[in-house]
């Protein structure tokens, strides 16, 4: 299985401290445990920044970064080891684990922590945490800063300044290195050999859930440990709801299927559209739609380089479907002037893509200074056009209604322009025809 190695984590660590003030420290939690009910609790997932910085798969811990510390600047407070608690729940790291294999310079029990960090905070300029995202976490580090107050009077000296870790931590991950790339094609690898093993299952009388089986087991029998995002699998007037997660309706004869379903490996995402004809055979007005939103992602394709900005994909998407619109007599009037007052809107109305990474809409700002974003190489992200037909669009012909479309590719911008994660999965017409003919009859 590809995973990012320990060195890596280092150097995100040396990264980011190499930016803090001087005197300053770092303060981040890992994910809470989240209860699904009673004494259920759901699949465990790390804290994307802490992973980041950490790889430290375990909950109830905390690290700090203290920059020119004599004794290490990379501290780890997490759960000691317990021969009971392992017995039920797994092994655990411990304090001497989160040094050997995780990397820490110093380790300490969390039950310790409230005895602990207000010394290693006191006499520090500045203070980062990620501030807001973890209310209850923050009333813990006032606690704490209050401690330091509470001694001023004998000589302590509480932090002057408290800074949101996110600004300097969320460019960093924008930037994807070569490890994080190894590990997105991989993700992106198990993703495509799920919509392709689900295109081949697909038959009319299935459920939209019967499809979702299909991706699941691909995804865990890759290694995956949970999909990335509550998998989209909408058939028929389904497709035209752009988050669409009960998966519950029956497949039909006519019908199209949008599946939008990827995977996560190593808490990095993958994110993969495609839209298929249940019965195997695309109608010509089902064609017609898919071939323009194709045409609409090729565009976006060839707008995605370094000194290219964000929007200029985006914009692509727009005047092609817009233009193809019109052509299809779906809008009247001057495409122009139809991009101008948005009148693609009412079949297209979202953007063209978004950042992707660790979160699968991933952070970093998409405009700096008011600008759009200049796209620069290991910058990842979306390529998903659409075009959706309500079915109870009165302004269209009866042909065109309930009709949803979304094509949706990962890229990552390379010297020279892109380069496609998720080609793996067929795409044309022909290709999605092709595979669905072949695997029927192989079913037959």
């Amino acid at each position: 299985m590809i995973h990012i190695p320990k060195a890596e984590y280092s150097r995100r660590r040396k990264a980011l401290m190499a930016q803090m003030e001087p005197n300053s420290i770092a303060i981040l939690p890992a994910a809470a445990v989240a209860i699904r009910n009673r004494d259920v609790e759901h699949v465990y997932r790390q804290d994307s920044d802490f992973q980041y910085l950490s790889g430290f798969p375990e909950p109830q811990a905390v690290l700090v970064l203290m920059p020119g510390r004599v004794h290490g600047e990379y501290i780890l407070f997490c759960r000691e080891r317990n021969a009971e608690r392992e017995l039920w729940d797994g092994l655990r790291a411990g304090q001497e684990g989160a040094i050997r294999d995780f990397g820490a310079d110093d380790a300490f029990p969390i039950t310790d922590i409230d005895d602990i960090l207000p010394g290693l905070i006191e006499g520090r300029d500045r203070v980062y945490s990620a501030m807001g995202s973890n209310p209850e976490f923050d009333r813990h580090l006032m606690d704490w800063i209050n401690v330091i107050r509470s001694k001023a009077n004998l000589g302590a000296q509480p932090p002057n300044e408290y800074v949101a870790l996110d600004h300097l931590l969320h460019d960093m991950r924008l930037y994807k290195s070569a490890a994080e790339v190894k590990v997105m094609r991989e993700a992106a690898r198990i993703s495509a050999q799920a919509h392709v093993r689900a295109m081949q299952a697909s038959r009319a009388g299935l459920h939209e859930f019967s499809l979702e089986a299909e991706l699941d087991y691909e995804f865990r029998k890759g290694g995956a440990k949970m999909p990335a995002y509550g998998s989209i699998v909408a058939a028929g007037r389904n497709s035209c709801i752009l988050h669409y997660q009960q998966n519950d309706a029956v497949l039909k004869d006519g019908d199209l299927v949008l599946i939008d379903a990827g995977c996560e490996i190593d808490c990095y995402a993958s994110d993969i559209t495609r839209t298929w004809p249940v019965s195997g055979k695309y109608s010509e007005e089902q064609k017609a739609i898919y071939e323009l939103v194709l045409a609409a992602q090729e565009a976006a394709f060839a707008e995605i380089a370094p000194n290219k900005h964000w929007n200029q994909a985006h914009e692509a998407t727009v005047r092609v479907i817009t233009t193809g619109l019109v052509e299809l007599g779906l809008l009247q009037g001057d495409v122009g002037e139809l991009i101008a007052s948005e009148a693609y809107k009412a079949f297209y109305m979202h953007r063209a893509g978004h950042w992707l990474g660790m979160d699968v809409h991933d952070v970093g700002e998409y405009k700096v200074g008011g600008e759009w974003r200049v796209l620069e190489v290991g910058m990842a992200l979306t390529v998903e056009p659409g075009i959706y037909i309500a079915p109870d669009n009165q302004y269209v012909a009866k042909k065109w209604r309930g009709i949803g479309v979304r094509i949706e590719d990962d890229v990552v911008v390379t010297k020279t322009g892109c380069e496609i994660l998720t080609k793996g999965v067929p795409k044309t017409v022909a290709e999605i025809e092709a595979l669905m003919a072949q695997a029927r009859t192989q079913a037959a």
